[in-house]
């Protein structure tokens, strides 16, 4: 990973720090100044990155040692403020942040799927039912909130951290633990079903339509039941202001299909789990043709993206006051030059979705490991370049 000439240095931090807190105010009180620029570092790009985890710790050590996890997630924000330029806050925080990251493969592990770690890859939930046995998730039922599938785990991880962080210091800053997003979100009714049943679940809304509603029925429930307890465990409101869903799967249907199959299970969701007010999606892949589904029946007000994009189409069909993420693809980011990252971002910003000042520029969509910094650092300078506000 090339290292840009970028000087951390103190007077730049504080510099900076005072610039992307005017950017964001700004953006906050729909008078944007600039286009606030943001990058998506998961964490694939930390675990199988040299630099940032020169103990080579893998993915099932990370995800089965809760020392491990914490302490990784602590080394990370500490190298990413010092070597990731974004609009976000360099330096020393006044506090850390950790939670328990049990990664895409939760919800599926939560209904009995095994987990398999591979070798300089992400951990796979491997398919529960198959054609012989496809009811048997239906005649299991919901699973415990606490308990089943990797979540009294989640549980005790959660615990420890608190316990752990009450009296830790990093850096001479203290650690404050964070909900965990494996209790309190969702990849989405689809996303898991198919994560359960494999691609043939897509066959199924042909062949047999009623066990595709019968199965999306039985996890949006789990799925609503789960939420719900554990904000009543941590001592939250049972509904929220402000609620993000994702379900990227949804780029393998129709809009059609996705309105008789999916649409009322997110819709469920949404009302049972929040408030009127702020509303999120996460899609990656080529999912934009039902954005306009998504805003007008789930009342969504912003969007996260991913690749490919049409971000003139999006902004003509949505309108100037739905919030759009996203920007160049990972893999220019990756393998491009700074050239091209700078005439991609460039492209993106001149598409007219900048109409109504409600976009973040960010890859497209979490940065793979390695990608060079050099690239970074064009798509952070192409942004403040072209994502003036005038």
């Amino acid at each position: 990973m090339k290292n840009p000439e970028v000087p951390f240095t103190d007077s730049f931090i504080q510099e900076h720090n005072a610039e992307i807190k005017a950017v964001w105010e700004a953006y906050h009180t729909h008078r944007p100044i600039r286009v606030p620029i943001i990058f998506g570092t998961a964490t694939r790009f930390f675990i199988f990155n040299a630099e940032t985890n020169p103990g080579n710790i893998s993915f099932k050590d990370y995800s089965t040692q809760p020392d491990t996890m914490y302490m990784m997630q602590l080394r990370f924000q500490d190298w990413s403020r010092y070597h990731i330029l974004q609009d976000m806050e360099l330096g020393l925080p006044e506090a850390w942040n950790v939670y328990v990251d049990f990664q895409n493969y939760y919800e599926a592990a939560w209904f009995g799927a095994e987990i398999k770690y591979h070798p300089d890859q992400v951990p796979e939930s491997l398919p529960l039912i198959n054609s012989d046995n496809k009811r048997s998730l239906l005649d299991k039922g919901i699973p415990d909130p606490f308990k089943d599938g990797g979540m009294q785990r989640l549980k005790d991880y959660h615990d420890y951290f608190c316990l752990k962080a009450s009296h830790d210091l990093y850096k001479g800053k203290p650690v404050r633990v964070i909900p965990p997003s494996g209790a309190l979100g969702s990849d989405g009714p689809l996303t898991v079903a198919i994560n359960l049943r494999g691609p043939d679940f897509l066959v199924e809304l042909y062949e047999d339509p009623d066990y595709v509603h019968d199965v999306m029925s039985l996890i949006t429930e789990s799925i609503i039941r789960r939420i719900k307890a554990w904000r009543l465990y941590l001592g939250l409101p049972e509904k929220q202001e402000g609620f993000g869903l994702a379900d990227d799967s949804i780029e393998m249907i129709s809009t059609d299909q996705y309105r008789e199959f999916v649409l009322p299970y997110h819709k469920k969701i949404f009302s049972e789990c929040s408030n009127p007010g702020p509303r999120m999606m996460h899609l990656c892949g080529n999912a934009y043709r039902h954005f306009p589904t998504l805003v007008k029946e789930l009342k969504i007000t912003a969007l996260d993206t991913g690749f490919p994009i049409d971000f003139k189409w999006v902004r003509e069909n949505l309108g100037p006051d739905i919030e759009i993420q996203g920007g160049p693809r990972i893999t220019s980011l990756a393998l491009g030059t700074p050239a091209e990252v700078e005439a991609e971002t460039r492209e993106i910003l001149e598409s007219g979705i900048m109409e109504g000042g409600r976009f973040i520029l960010r890859e497209a969509n979490n940065l793979a490991p390695y990608t060079p910094r050099d690239n970074m650092l064009a798509m952070y300078q192409s942004g403040r370049k072209w994502g003036i506000y005038t």
